[in-house]
């Protein structure tokens, strides 16, 4: 990857801007417009969303005043946790439809396999949410469909019923929290990973080795995190509300970091905590 809007291929073709820009934790309004405007203006054009962030309908705003073509751009939401089953999920895409002001999607993932109010049926909620899933995707209104944050027994459990195999999981992914078996059976099974939360919600910025990494490459600690991203394969989603740092979480194509770097990055186990199990969430 040598720029910006480089791209994956997925497995049906399609392809996919290397970075994304991520709004989770961004508050609908102003804030998520701006930040968006701010992102496409720094070259992004590949956003990410969901249902349950609240701000699709600000990121919608923000794509239709960027005046950028919506051919050119690469839009992506999930399906909350309170909309799964086949009936629900059809609903619920229509409204991201109309928040984001657009008659198609680019990919639309499972936001979580397991919420607790499908707890004891997961499975089956999983099924008829996957098969909205399919039917939408045959008839060309999401051009690419995913999952995020499921592990190996809920990807096994919904290829039990798929016509269609995900593209997509998008997991978190981070200095020290790699979910090498998650990575795995992704990896065999042609599943792109996505990595959310890449500079570890902030906490990346306290660590020793992250620091004397910054120094040695001259590059901000943010910009190590992103680049290790892209070296690992994933394709990072990182976030910000402040410009300079939109701008800055771009410039990552001008250096490369040795693989032993790369390593001891993926060693530090545990700094920035560890991504949540989706069979013990409480939403």
């Amino acid at each position: 990857m040598k720029a910006l809007t480089d791209c994956y291929t997925l497995a049906n073709g399609v392809k996919i801007p290397c970075i994304g820009f991520g709004t989770w934790q961004t508050p609908n309004g102003k804030v998520a417009v701006s930040s968006v405007l701010s992102a496409l203006e720094a070259g992004y054009r590949h956003i990410d969303t969901a249902q349950g962030y609240g701000n699709e309908e600000s990121v919608g705003i923000a794509v239709k005043q960027s005046g950028i073509d919506r051919k050119e751009l690469f839009l992506t939401s999930k399906l909350t946790n309170s909309e799964h089953g086949y009936e629900k999920t059809l609903a619920a895409f229509e409204t991201t439809l109309e928040k984001l002001g657009t008659d198609y999607l680019d990919l639309f993932l499972i936001h979580w396999p397991n919420p607790i109010a499908f707890r004891d049926h997961w499975q089956e909620a999983n099924a008829g949410t996957w098969k909205a899933f399919e039917e939408l995707y045959r008839s060309k209104r999401i051009r690419a469909i995913g999952i995020s944050n499921f592990r190996p027994r809920h990807m096994e459990e919904l290829s039990r019923t798929a016509e269609i195999a995900p593209m997509v999981n998008q997991i978190r992914l981070c200095p020290g929290d790699t979910q090498d078996e998650v990575v795995e059976y992704c990896r065999a099974h042609n599943i792109l990973l996505e990595a959310y939360s890449p500079l570890g919600v902030g906490k990346i910025f306290e660590v020793p080795e992250m620091k004397a990494l910054a120094e040695k490459y001259q590059k901000s600690i943010a910009q190590i995190c992103i680049r290790w991203s892209l070296q690992r394969g994933y394709l990072p989603l990182p976030k910000s509300v402040t410009p300079s740092r939109i701008r800055e979480n771009t410039q990552v194509f001008d250096f490369e970091l040795d693989s032993s770097d790369v390593q001891l990055i993926a060693d530090l186990k545990g700094c920035v905590g560890y991504s949540s199990d989706p069979d013990t969430t409480t939403f």
